[in-house]
């Protein structure tokens, strides 16, 4: 499954490259995250998500294969398992960084496979629910990415653009999406574990 995110956050290129770099402070932002292990380019973690009545616990890790300053890319290769049997998940997450006067533009672009429990949501749910979870995940880098409350500077805002379907497990590295045609999938949450 091929899924598309695109954001913009009200901070300079350079800042906000640095703080999506930095899994120890960008992960709480991703609700239902936790990381366990982060140490070079490798880290693990949980991911504790919602899918209409099902809620799932995956067990992961992820390592990034790409991260260039210069071009403000990074590629994150990442994979977690359902720890009751439920189901798998595999991604390459793609994210590039765009200038945009005082803010900048982020493109994630997400290959997701799923298996088990999971696969049986389809791309509409998985859309649904990933868009509320980046929804939330950009709220939260906005406060990241904020001045310091002593500063004059209005607060920084993260607003997601183009949302299109994303990564549900995947995600617990790096956010990255748009559901498709039919009814409306039912209410969907991401729980902290």
């Amino acid at each position: 499954m091929e899924l598309e995110h695109r954001f913009t956050v009200t901070a300079p290129v350079e800042q906000a490259w640095e703080v999506l770099l930095d899994l120890e402070r960008v992960a709480p932002c991703m609700p239902g995250a936790t990381l366990t292990s982060y140490e070079g380019d490798e880290f693990a973690g949980n991911v504790r998500v919602k899918l209409g009545p099902v809620t799932m616990t995956f067990a992961g890790s992820g390592r990034f294969v790409e991260r260039d300053q210069q071009a403000h890319r990074m590629v994150i290769e990442a994979s977690g398992k359902d720890r009751r049997g439920g189901g798998t998940a595999r991604a390459t997450v793609r994210s590039q960084l765009h200038p945009a006067g005082a803010a900048t533009v982020v493109e994630v672009h997400t290959d997701l496979v799923v298996t088990g429990r999971v696969a049986q949501f389809g791309r509409g749910m998985i859309g649904d629910v990933s868009n509320r979870l980046l929804g939330q995940f950009t709220d939260c880098l906005a406060g990241k990415l904020a001045p310091p409350p002593a500063a004059a500077a209005p607060p920084a805002t993260a607003t997601p653009v183009e949302p299109d379907p994303a990564a549900v497990a995947a995600e617990s590295a790096v956010a990255a999406t748009a559901p498709g045609p039919g009814p409306a999938p039912p209410p969907a949450q991401a729980e902290p574990i």
